[in-house]
């Protein structure tokens, strides 16, 4: 019997899914408009706040992924339902320029429970870093203060191995892991699926003081709005996830809007936007512009005043207010200030508000961009650098860089030096990031570790190619496989130090069963000083493919104390496949300590213990990790072989029926199938069976066993 092992793969690293025609909203200082509620504006600095005003109130932070700054109602946008934002708008005070320090999930999110920029917290991008648990989040200081903490979150960049976890005594990842390993698909839940256990754990604490965060993921793309909203948002599927969002939040939201709640405060905002085709870009994780760098935002509740507030507003800037207005001590080392207090004059560098996008550095090698935002002059770092006054240019449509050399310095002078990426020194890090580095590829001879970046290297000069890699996970979703391969080898022609475009080319050699080939073109990266953690995660993966277990290995050694469970996974599919059980089983427990709600570790422990002549402990694994997820058609596939195993023939013909119900290329289980159905003399469903493994089967991996169908079917008649 075939026992197949996979990677633990939960979500890849992707900048963004292209998600059809890219078209503009309304602006939302052009469409202008009053909140709900027609509440009027108010001078700086709220009338009769006072620290501790809302002291031992609850908190309810609720964070929605993507959400650009004019997408709801609120913001005067006329072509979207948000009627349960707006009302809290209404009730509440509007930041109408606020603006995050990252356009992509993990970072911000940091940002924001941290209260502390990118380079002090340390977590740049979406994979590879992790929040130190030395560095306190609003949980933590709230937790101190007696509040029972607790977050609910709606997809994987989020997960708790990333850190973020840290302070809350409840921490709700409940999405569906390992699904899809190799698709590029971020593991997600419906917005209504997050609000529920969330609402059901607030009515549950009632009578003690409560901290509840709430992340809804929705509207994140590839859009796709749910019914009703799919029919009523025709065309506009970004909008149809916004007003769904808007939807789930009902049932959490309406008891405070009502008066039913005692004091709270709520904050609500987005860790970024959504460009959709603004200065050509399609999604988010490229530029900095104000479609994925503006965000919505709305305080409410005790001690804060109605109305609308055009001051600058900051994610850094949302603990110290949380932790104002309950009278708590705010720590000196964060940067923000309570945006209920007026603005300190006269002091640029602390009203500034610094942001970062890393991504095409990290994954591509491109220049890595910074910037600063001061009042409503935009300064951004690249080595085509941009200016801009947003007062009178809020679409960013004039770079004022050329005539305003001046201005650009100042601005310029306002960024942290320490901000820097990548450290132009590796003794500037501390070790805990030359480490990360390190297992990530930069300082060890990686495009990306350049120390200067040229106009060829800034994302500006590279749209093309990024569209390109847009169109290429089109294809590869479509299961346009072939495409995806030509897509990715014309990139590497032109940026042939591009980790990303290695990776996405070996997934679709790999997908058509040629894994010698993907092999070879990992192989060449490395050569060429691409070398990432991931990268040799593929490359293993393709040697134990091609069964070279031992070769796989020695590709992960320079990563082997990752703690990156990805990265743990496949060192231990590499050890079995060299035939070192108990280093696999060890590995592989490892990572089960790193990410314990993951079914795919699960699934490969289940796989060893059934190597190990142990039936029994691996049906436990694997009957946990279908308890998680029961989508997984090689938990399906290794159950059944534990069931035959065990004299549960019938029981067995169920779960390889399952596997290859849920993966048509499950062949290890259509063999599985077609010989045990024989046995049980259940001829017709042998025959179908085993022609679908004689017709689908790749000859390179299944010979002899293909031979053996054929044999049978002839003696068959089949």
């Amino acid at each position: 019997m075939r026992r197949s092992m996979v990677l633990a793969t939960a979500g890849l690293a992707v900048l963004g899914v292209a998600a059809g025609a890219a078209w503009r909203y309304l602006d939302a200082g052009r469409a202008g408009g009053k909140p709900a509620g027609g509440r009027s504006s108010l001078a700086p600095g709220a009338p009769g706040y006072r620290a501790g005003i809302a002291a031992g109130a609850d908190v309810l932070l609720i964070t929605i992924d993507t959400l650009r700054a004019d997408s709801v109602g609120f913001s005067g946008n006329r072509d979207v339902g948000t009627p349960v934002l707006d009302r809290l708008a209404g009730q509440g005070r509007v930041y109408t320029f606020a603006h995050a320090h990252n356009v992509v999930t993990l970072p911000s999110h940091t940002n924001i429970l941290t209260g502390l920029y990118p380079y002090a917290h340390g977590v740049r991008e979406n994979t590879g870093f992790s929040l130190s648990g030395r560095v306190p989040t609003l949980a933590t200081m709230l937790g101190r203060a007696g509040y029972q903490t607790a977050a609910f979150v709606g997809a994987f960049p989020l997960d708790r191995r990333f850190g973020l976890n840290q302070g809350f005594g409840v921490y709700d990842d409940s999405y569906p892991l390992g699904s899809h390993p190799d698709r590029f698909e971020m593991v997600q839940r419906r917005g209504d699926q997050v609000v529920a256990p969330a609402n059901a754990w607030w009515r549950a604490h009632a009578g003690a003081k409560r901290f509840l965060w709430v992340h809804l993921y929705d509207p994140h793309a590839p859009y796709q709005p749910p019914p009703p909203f799919a029919d009523r948002y025709k065309g506009r599927p970004y909008l149809g996830e916004v007003a769904a969002t808007d939807s789930y939040l009902a049932p959490l939201l309406e008891p405070f809007l009502a008066g039913k709640e005692r004091p709270a405060i709520v904050v609500m905002t987005a860790d970024h936007g959504e460009a959709l085709g603004d200065h050509g870009e399609l999604t988010h994780g490229l530029f900095t512009y104000e479609s994925t760098l503006k965000v919505p935002l709305v305080l409410w509740g005790l001690g804060v005043a109605p109305g609308r507030d055009d001051r600058s507003a900051r994610h850094v800037d949302l603990v110290p207010t949380v932790l104002g207005l309950l009278g708590l001590a705010v720590p000196a080392s964060l940067p923000g200030r309570s945006l209920l207090l007026p603005e300190p004059s006269g002091d640029a560098k602390g009203s500034a508000s610094y942001f970062e996008s890393l991504s095409t550095n990290l994954n591509r090698g491109w220049a890595p961009l910074r910037g600063v935002l001061a009042g409503r002059d935009k300064w951004i770092s690249l080595p085509l650098p941009e200016l801009y006054d947003l007062a009178s240019d809020p679409k960013e449509e004039k770079n004022l860089f050329p005539a305003e050399k001046s201005r650009s310095a100042q601005l310029a002078g306002l960024l942290a030096p320490e901000s820097v990426w990548p450290p132009r020194r590796q003794e500037e890090a501390s070790a805990e990031e030359v480490a990360r580095l390190k297992s990530l590829g930069y300082m060890a001879g990686t495009a990306v570790a350049k120390s200067t970046y040229t106009a060829e290297d800034d994302p500006k000069r590279l749209l093309e190619i990024d569209h390109q890699l847009q169109a290429l996970v089109e294809s590869y979703t479509r299961g346009d496989f072939e495409t995806s391969i030509r897509l990715a080898r014309q990139v590497i022609a032109v940026r042939p130090t591009m980790s990303e475009a290695y990776e996405n080319l070996a997934l679709s050699l790999r997908q058509l069963e040629r894994p010698a080939e993907a092999i070879t073109a990992l192989e060449a990266a490395l050569r060429r000083g691409v070398d990432r953690e991931s990268l040799r995660r593929q490359l293993a993966l393709a040697l134990s493919e091609n069964g070279r277990g031992a070769d796989a290995v020695e590709v992960l050694r320079p990563v082997a104390g990752s703690t990156d469970p990805a990265t743990q996974n496949a060192l231990g599919i590499a050890y079995a496949d060299a035939g070192k059980l108990p280093e696999a089983r060890a590995m592989l427990e490892k990572a089960l300590k790193t990410a314990p709600n993951d079914p795919k570790t699960l699934e490969n422990l289940g796989v060893i213990k059934l190597r190990q002549g142990r039936p029994e402990e691996a049906r436990k694994d694997l009957e946990q990790a279908l308890a998680k997820n029961d989508q997984l058609p090689i938990s399906w596939n290794t159950l059944g072989v534990v069931r035959y195993q065990k004299g549960d023939a019938a029981g067995a013909l169920a779960a390889w029926q399952r596997s290859v119900a849920l993966d048509p290329r499950q062949f290890d289980a259509l063999f599985n199938l077609g010989l045990v159905a024989a046995q049980a003399g259940r001829r017709a469903e042998a025959i179908e069976a085993l022609r679908r493994f004689v017709a689908t089967a790749p000859p390179e991996r299944f010979g002899p066993d293909l031979e053996k169908a054929r044999r049978w079917l002839a003696q068959a008649g089949g």
